[in-house]
């Protein structure tokens, strides 16, 4: 029996891991992959209260350095269920708490092509507001046509030189307030009815290649790819104990408490307004919080 298993080791999932055991409770770490979550690939970090600067690497391995420490158990298994009693259920074992933390995250969808992965953090971002400042004064391209790739766009047009936004279909989707201020704007440019094809460089990108509907192919040159075409999160699996919202995020009230007693999300996992590596940090606290008041409570 653990006092909380937290599902997922991001930021997230290990800052609630640092608070729990600092407040002397058992815990257990389920993870599928490896620590770290999407920070991992962050080249730079320097949005980050206090630290002038630190790799997504580095800013992972030292938290997760911290929790081991501390005696924190890590288990890499993936989770397939959550019963109702507080048992989680890996492909591997069963493991009961008092208290869960789901800190699963999410995944940014993908272009699928070729050298996407040897890119990212050497020209390709899935986030302007994290790298866009290593971009000043240079070309990019933002990839997507909701509000998120609009808002990136806006966000990059004060930093960069020069803006394409590129999307696959006639039209925007995303918020016309964002597009109005964008139409306003001397250095975006649109491209629609196009969808990039390939990423070419060395071992930083140089440029892409894009394709329109009538088959024709160009070839625009740029610093950095901003790819803005949504996020998917890993909730399914949980339904049974949480609410999902239509596009699969847990529905929580008091920030980080779901609809079952003794069950928190916290991080990307969760309905929220802004998906940064700061308000990742602040639901891995609150959530250990109301979990050892929790415990306290029914001792």
């Amino acid at each position: 029996m653990y006092d909380v298993i937290i599902i997922g080791a991001g930021p997230a999932g290990l800052t609630s891991a640092l608070y729990l055991l600092r407040a002397n409770k058992k815990v257990l770490v389920l993870e599928a992959k490896s620590y770290g979550g999407q920070i991992l690939n962050a080249h730079k970090i320097e949005n980050y209260p206090a630290i002038m600067e630190i790799s997504g690497y580095d800013f992972a391995t030292n938290l997760y350095n911290q929790v081991k420490r501390l005696g924190c158990e890590i288990i890499y298994e993936t989770v397939i269920k959550i019963k109702d009693d507080k048992t989680v259920i890996t492909k591997e074992n069963e493991y009961k708490a008092k208290a869960i933390i789901i800190a699963t995250g999410a995944s940014n969808r993908k272009l699928n092509i070729d050298f996407e992965e040897h890119f990212i953090g050497k020209g390709l971002s899935y986030c302007a507001s994290c790298d866009g400042n290593f971009y000043k004064n240079k070309i990019v391209a933002v990839i997507g046509g909701g509000s998120s790739a609009l808002e990136d766009a806006l966000y990059l047009a004060n930093i960069a030189h020069k803006v394409y936004l590129i999307h696959r279909r006639d039209e925007f989707r995303g918020d016309i307030k964002y597009l109005e201020e964008l139409k306003k704007c001397d250095n975006v440019e649109f491209i629609l009815n196009s969808n990039i094809v390939s990423l070419n460089g060395d071992d930083f990108l140089k440029s892409i290649t894009i394709k329109d509907n009538l088959e024709k192919i160009m070839e625009i040159k740029v610093d950095g790819v901003f790819v803005a075409i949504g996020q998917t999160p890993n909730n399914e699996i949980f339904k049974n104990v949480v609410d999902l919202d239509d596009n699969g995020y847990i529905i929580a009230h008091d920030d980080v408490c779901t609809k079952t007693n003794n069950i928190y999300v916290a991080g990307d996992a969760r309905v929220k307004d802004l998906r940064q590596l700061t308000t990742a940090i602040a639901d891995g606290s609150l959530s250990a919080t109301k979990a050892i008041k929790e415990i306290k409570k029914n001792l």
